[in-house]
């Protein structure tokens, strides 16, 4: 019985991602959350021309829309929003923020939507309702109080929308401070900072449509299935069409393997799929670098050798000389790379890579589609460099079918960026905006969410107001994190569900609800719509169509509008104006932004319109005009985990997750049902360590040195699963305890998530502990 009890909840899956496993489970959320008979009309609107956009991930959507364009994980971002449970003044009476802090984050949220301004009382240590004006003057008059503005930090989630985070930035930037840490610092940061450097523009070159031109596409370090399942339909049709498809991952994830599509009849009835990835290679965790370096030599090799023999080269030669500079610098550095030691770090064999290589060489139009497990590193920036160095190599970007794609996480996280959400502003940016609104604005850097955590740690931070979001969870080092928070005189969030975050408590804490983007939004000149930008640079709008949950609650965009309006007495901007009528906010993006000319009128067509790309015009908007190809020192990309390199932790998400809201207990595809306390490892390694599915083990964090630390992660249970030797994955945020606050990239900032150095102790029962996890 112990033994069975061990296991529970472990079991292989056999299907196919998508199919009748996805439909149940659509079914399964709209029962758990969902008033049927009104809101499951509100999935057919769902990433509709007239329809709101999905609260999930920032895939496009097709020029052609279908009747319904949401998958599973984005149903379940729906009827988590559209639930019909409420989280009332009543349930916060009822209940002590010390109490809640004890319940675990699925229960936190599956309360429901939060109904009320709240304000948290300290005598009875509860959130208690407080007026929406008395809410904004007292927040006003903590925020006037501060002699320093760079003493408060203004947090944006992803899924705020281009208005509301433009406003976000304007009344940040009048109050006299940069300081933006956002989402964008913990998943896609090395884009933004890297692409930059190497091709002129933080964002992805390709368009939806390229897919349909592409010969091959590679699949580097993400799972489409579970964070962004609407790809799973764009990688089927590459594959019927001939296309090939290569994932490079360091587990076998079933939604790069093959896909039952719920909108083909024949593979639902027939219970057959359509195989996606034609091949699958397990790198090493960490190893991404090593790798690409690895396929970069072998092409190389390749041209010298049909130069010789009297063939065309394998590199284009004509294009790296009209549109690139560093090439000779990164030859001469891969000519130097050893590859003994490629194989080493990237785990894979010379033949695997050899097959990579001559995939690529073989194919004309190439894309790459990269996630977190490429970001996500000591080294993430210099990993996307890899990337697009490899494509430079062949001139696969700025030609139909060809790029590289970035596949960002929340469904605005890139349109905040490109409303103004940095910390690091361009001047271009500043100046506009002094010149369109009048007042000058602060010209230093400001915080990063790293920065920012380290603010609050060293006391010098006073407020965080937070436009959504869980930071507290979603940023690395818990240990440091939470109490760092606790240090605030001020704060404030705007939310739609309650989360950790809002029950780690400063001197004063507000807790303000929003409507959702599922949600109808009236204001004094009627209806409004907003705007989102997809990963490929799509801007289109959307409107919500439900009742709102709550007469109470307010938009975004109005609530930030009076929250600078009672800060900020003497204001240059009119926020009333701007937050009666979206299309003035509008007006003011396209004032400042050049890219958003006719902003109002172009959003009105269906699937809105493309902000232009340099890049993908072969336009260079680097110092020099021309593309970079960047040098990587080395092959590590978590070159402080160098001496204990044995056993390497990566985070990952579940099939039931999205970023740190969690819908259920299950992984579907993994073989996970009810539960979070495991631990993935491969069957070698399980072995060498005389482990079997259910035994249980305690993870021990290294430092730098090899030597062990405090960091722990206590009574996992075993899953075997296809991965990468010398690798093992837990569950985030769960494993977030695993990571210092200061092991981030250099360059960017994201923390290390996914290198994480470990050992492993093996538990019995007379060591049993508790494992911590409370999810």
């Amino acid at each position: 019985m112990k033994e069975q009890n061990r296991t529970t909840g472990i079991a292989p899956y056999g299907g196919a991602a998508g199919g009748w496993g996805a439909l149940k489970a659509v079914a399964d959320a709209i029962r758990g959350q969902m008033s049927v008979k009104q809101d499951v009309i509100a999935l057919f609107k769902v990433n509709q021309p007239q329809g709101f956009d999905c609260p999930g991930c920032a895939w496009p959507d097709p020029q052609h829309a279908s009747s319904f364009e949401f998958c599973e994980n984005g149903a379940k971002a729906v009827s988590w929003e559209a639930t019909s449970k409420r989280t009332t003044p009543e349930f916060f009476a009822a209940h002590t923020v010390t109490e809640l802090w004890q319940r675990s984050a699925l229960h936190l949220e599956g309360e429901g939507r939060l109904t009320h301004p709240m304000k948290y009382d300290a005598v009875t240590d509860t959130y208690q309702p407080i007026e929406w004006e008395t809410a904004f003057k007292e927040i006003g008059e903590h925020l006037r109080s501060y002699d320093d503005p760079d003493s408060v930090e203004f947090y944006t989630s992803g899924r705020a929308s281009n208005e509301a985070a433009f406003l976000w930035q304007l009344f940040a930037r009048e109050y006299g401070t940069n300081n933006f840490p956002d989402c964008s610092n913990m998943c896609h940061e090395p884009t933004s900072v890297g692409l930059p450097e190497s091709i002129g523009v933080g964002k992805g070159t390709v368009e939806l449509e390229d897919f349909d031109h592409c010969d091959l596409v590679l699949c580097i370090g993400h799972n489409p299935g579970t964070n962004h399942p609407r790809m799973l339909g764009t990688l089927r049709e590459v594959s019927k069409r001939g296309a090939t498809i290569v994932a490079i991952n360091p587990l076998r994830e079933r939604g790069l393997e093959r896909f039952t599509s719920p909108q083909s009849p024949i593979e639902m009835l027939s219970l057959s799929s359509t195989e996606l990835a034609s091949t699958y290679y397990k790198v090493r965790v960490g190893g991404d670098a090593a790798m690409l370096k690895g396929v970069m030599k072998i092409l190389l090799t390749m041209h010298q050798e049909a130069l010789s023999n009297g063939e065309p080269g394998v590199i284009d030669e004509d294009f790296i000389a009209q549109h690139t500079e560093g090439f000779d610098a990164l030859k001469a550095d891969l000519d130097s790379t050893d590859w003994d030691h490629i194989l080493k770090v990237s785990g894979m064999a010379r033949e695997e890579i050899q097959h990579i290589a001559r995939l690529y060489a073989s194919a004309e139009r190439t894309i790459i589609c990269y996630g977190m497990g490429i970001t996500q590193h000591q080294y993430g920036t210099q990993n996307v460099q890899q990337i697009a160095n490899l494509l430079l190599l062949r001139g696969n970007i700025g030609k139909p079918g060809a790029g590289i794609c970035p596949l960002r996480g929340h469904s605005n996280v890139q349109g905040d960026r490109t409303v103004g959400i940095t910390e690091i502003p361009p001047q271009s940016l500043l100046d506009n905006l002094e010149k369109v609104f009048g007042f000058r604005p602060p010209q230093k850097h400001g915080h990063g969410a790293i920065q920012a955590i380290q603010a609050m740690r060293d006391g010098k931070a006073k407020a965080l107001l937070c436009l959504g979001g869980n930071l507290a969870e979603a940023i690395s080092d818990p240990q440091v994190t939470f109490p760092a928070m606790r240090n605030l005189d001020l704060v404030v969030h705007m939310a739609t569900k309650l989360n950790r975050s809002h029950l780690l408590l400063g001197k004063h804490n507000y807790l303000l609800p929003v409507l959702g983007r599922t949600e109808t939004d009236i204001q004094a000149t009627g209806a409004q719509s907003v705007t989102v930008e997809d990963s490929m640079s799509m801007v289109h709008a959307s409107r919500g169509s439900l009742e709102p949950a709550s007469p109470h609650l307010k938009s975004e965009p109005a609530l930030v509008a009076a929250l600078a309006e009672a800060t900020l007495p003497d204001s240059v901007v009119d926020w009333r104006a701007m937050a009666a009528d979206y299309n003035r906010i509008r007006d003011a993006i396209e004032a400042v932004f050049p890219a958003f000319e006719n902003f109002n009128e172009r959003v009105k067509q269906p699937g809105g319109f493309r902000l232009h790309n340099a890049a993908s015009e072969r336009v260079w908007n680097t110092p020099s005009g021309r593309a970079q190809f960047k040098v990587m020192q080395g092959i590590n990309e978590d070159p402080r985990s160098l001496k204990c390199h044995d056993l390497v932790l990566t985070t990952l998400r579940s099939h039931d997750q999205y970023n740190t809201t969690l819908y259920g207990l299950n992984d579907r595809y993994r073989g996970v049902t009810g539960r979070r306390d495991v631990l993935f490892i491969n069957a070698e390694e399980a072995e060498k360590r005389e482990l079997r599915v259910g035994d249980r083990v305690d993870l021990m964090a290294l430092d730098p040195d090899g030597h062990p630390t405090s960091r722990q992660m206590k009574n996992l249970t075993i899953v075997i699963i296809d991965m990468a030797p010398g690798s093992v994955g837990a569950y985030y945020p769960e494993a977030n305890v695993m990571v210092p606050l200061d092991s981030h990239d250099t360059q960017s900032g994201i923390p290390a998530y996914k290198s994480i150095p470990v050992t492993m102790t093996r538990v019995t029962d007379e060591t049993t502990t508790t494992s911590g996890i409370l999810r």
